[in-house]
């Protein structure tokens, strides 16, 4: 799941890495600024519609663990309205106030003009975006997580073969390189809808009296997943503005690292969206003794992953400075970053794992609570302290000891949780009461860790000819 998902989410992430190096030709630092600011609302923009996809992938997960097809299509189509609706008025709202959120972000002058022309382009398209990692998703949570890596595959392909013929060829510069991310996302849209709605066949039809009964439950988890998915953004606000106070060549180093870190850590980034659908499965069908596993086993792996990469990192540092043509105060903050800062990534790892756990056992609100902590209380005192007591790289020491302390203390968390739970789901299947918000109400045990929407189809026909009214 994680590795499938990671080729897809690394690719994307890869060519915005690329965009940074096809801009970076053009021999004009601010550029690279400009992006590195025009990032950071665009985050903000794009975690809002992770949140919402969060939500459509935990009831479809759970929905089909507990083998109720016909509620998992209707909560799909439902929770596919309410993210295009949200993301359009999101869109909208952002648009308006382009240039007052780039001022708050610390960008001025021919930089901030820069950004904005790449955001009045990119932030319309955010339904669009919304869309395909909400139908991804639902892609996951059947346990087609390869389907689920082509459909952002294709987009990183087009954006990768769009980007130098915009900027280059058509001579348009940072705004060619927002147009072919608009069309990477059309993309990766169209072949996500295709196999969530062609290949699954988890169409549904629309009924405005089903709609009106999931929103309380679609918001359950979205709400919470949105406020959660928008503090880490903040969070990356406030640590950007902290760097733009030393300068746009710090941010032009900071762009860079920001764009590298979801590159070479795309993995864990997938890794969160895979312990997800697993746990909301294993949930449904009340294997709780895999509940825990999964948990252990993801935060190993996680471990592993970001000691193995930020090695790397570390010998390949040179290269990337070289490669992105930076110098100066940008190469040396590259520099630190690869050196010192690129390991303590595994705490944003083990609490983005932690998140997942929550979301999918129905405690989306601890979601919230750690990662608006972490923005807040984890980043802010921190990030200022650090910048008044080590100038640019105190800002980034100080990012780094807040996320040791959040990721620690969500781990722990997600543990208790899981032992709750267990202990909650030791009562026969069938018999399970929800009132607690912990135990599904009817559970049927899963014979693999993968669902086949075929069999869960002939499994609910059987079922249907074999009760007593259907004779």
């Amino acid at each position: 799941m994680s590795s499938t998902a990671a080729i897809g989410v690394s690719a994307l992430f890869l060519v915005d890495l690329l965009d940074m190096f096809f801009l970076s030709l053009l021999g004009e630092q601010e550029l690279a600024a400009a992006v590195g600011y025009a990032g950071t609302i665009s985050f903000f923009t794009t975690s809002i519609g992770i949140g919402l996809s969060i939500a459509l992938g935990a009831l479809v997960a759970r929905a089909i663990g507990a083998r109720e097809i016909e509620k998992a299509k209707r909560q799909l189509i439902n929770a596919a309205i309410i993210t295009f609706v949200v993301a359009l008025l999101t869109s909208v709202l952002v648009t308006l106030f382009i240039p007052e959120l780039l001022a708050l972000v610390g960008a001025n002058g021919h930089t901030a003009e820069l950004a904005a022309s790449y955001l009045y382009i990119l932030v319309p398209s955010l339904p669009v975006i919304c869309l395909a990692m909400a139908f991804g998703g639902a892609l996951r949570a059947v346990g087609d997580a390869k389907l689920s890596m082509w459909s952002t595959l294709a987009g990183g392909a087009v954006n990768a073969a769009l980007d130098p013929l915009f900027i280059f060829v058509f001579g348009l510069g940072i705004e060619g390189a927002a147009a072919a991310s608009v069309l990477a996302r059309l993309t990766a849209l169209v072949i996500a809808a295709r196999g969530v709605f062609g290949k699954h066949q988890l169409w549904g039809g629309f009924q405005w009296q089903a709609l009106r009964q999931d929103l309380p439950v679609i918001f359950a988890i979205a709400g919470p997943a949105m406020l959660t998915n928008v503090a880490t953004p903040i969070g990356n606000a406030f640590v950007t503005r902290a760097v733009a106070d030393f300068g746009d060549s710090y941010v032009a180093g900071w762009a860079v690292i920001g764009r590298l870190i979801p590159v070479t850590f795309g993995m864990i980034f997938a890794l969160s969206g895979a312990i997800g659908p697993i746990v909301g499965q294993n949930f449904g069908a009340c294997a709780y003794e895999r509940l825990r596993e999964s948990l252990t086993r993801a935060l190993q792996f996680c471990t592993c992953y970001v000691v193995v990469m930020s090695l790397l990192l570390l010998l390949l540092k040179d290269w990337i400075v070289t490669l992105f043509a930076m110098a100066g105060q940008a190469a040396e903050l590259i520099h630190f970053f690869c050196e010192f800062m690129a390991v303590f990534f595994l705490f944003n790892g083990a609490l983005f794992i932690a998140n997942a756990t929550f979301n999918n056992l129905g405690k989306a609100k601890y979601s919230t609570v750690f990662n608006i902590g972490k923005a807040t209380i984890g980043t802010i005192p921190f990030v200022w302290l650090g910048g008044q007591l080590g100038g640019v790289y105190g800002v980034l020491i100080g990012q780094a000891l807040g996320s040791v302390l959040f990721g620690i203390l969500g781990a722990m968390t997600a543990y208790r949780l899981v032992a709750r739970v267990s202990a909650a789901g030791r009562v026969p299947p069938g018999s399970l009461l929800d009132e607690a918000g912990l135990v599904p109400v009817a559970c049927a045990p899963l014979s693999s860790s993968r669902v086949s929407m075929a069999l869960l189809a002939e499994e609910a026909e059987v079922a249907d000819e074999r009760r007593p009214d259907s004779q």
